[in-house]
């Protein structure tokens, strides 16, 4: 069946069945493999993308869910978010498979909070599970992304290929 889905902006026609998981279209239709399948029961967060600007999680979300709702992915954000910015500075990852998952989380927090809470992060970050334990500086990268404001347009220098492709990954060559 086809089905028009707004990803990152875009139009986008995709043929899947109505029941379909919006991470599956995703990954699989449309080679968009930053978004990363977890436990595939909306317990890690490795799967999260915003469905007009709120986190959810695409390994559970059927296409039929989408509609004409505006889904965002970590391919959209192309090294240029503060976020991403901070993750980098903050040498957050590890193995880096959550960290997609993690920073579509944060940006969703920051776009709702500008200045968070060390109670927003962790209320906002809670679904998001991170194997390595690099909860501090999860934490201490998003206050800093705060502090940076809003995305410039412009991409910062360090940041790893892996990051900007989304696939979470930084110059420890994890999360391929």
């Amino acid at each position: 069946m086809a089905v028009t889905l707004d990803i990152n902006g875009k139009p986008v026609a995709v043929q899947a069945a109505p029941e379909t998981p919006l991470l599956w279209v995703l990954r699989d239709e449309l080679g968009m493999t930053g978004t990363k399948f977890g436990c595939g029961m909306a317990q890690c967060g490795a799967c999260t993308v915003h469905l007009d600007g709120q986190p959810i999680r695409s390994c559970v979300t059927p296409i039929a869910a989408v509609g004409t709702a505006k889904v965002t992915t970590i391919e959209s954000l192309g090294g240029q978010h503060p976020v991403q910015q901070a993750w980098v500075r903050h040498d957050v990852p590890q193995c880096g498979y959550c960290q997609s998952g993690q920073i579509m989380s944060a940006v969703a927090l920051l776009e709702q909070k500008k200045s968070p809470s060390d109670e927003d992060i962790d209320n906002a970050m809670a679904g998001n599970i991170c194997r390595c334990g690099a909860y501090q500086r999860i934490r201490a990268a998003i206050k800093d992304a705060a502090a940076l404001g809003p995305p410039t347009g412009e991409p910062h220098a360090d940041i790893d290929e892996a990051i900007v492709a989304g696939s979470g990954a930084t110059h420890r060559g994890a999360g391929r």
